[in-house]
């Protein structure tokens, strides 16, 4: 361990935040969650509107 690296330098906006891992970078590209996340806020919204105007 002669060499080691400095992953972030301190107080740079890189030291705040975290690597996302493999799992979530699959998850924001997941078509299929996705369409279903589409579909989630959209019955959301639409029961607002519904039950907010009746």
């Amino acid at each position: 361990m002669a060499k080691s690296k400095l992953k972030t330098i301190p107080y740079s906006n890189m030291s705040y935040g975290t690597e996302p891992t493999k799992w979530i970078k699959f998850m924001r590209v997941c078509f299929i969650k996705q369409i279903i996340s589409f579909f989630k806020l959209n019955l959301k919204i639409l029961k607002i509107v519904a039950f907010g105007h009746s």
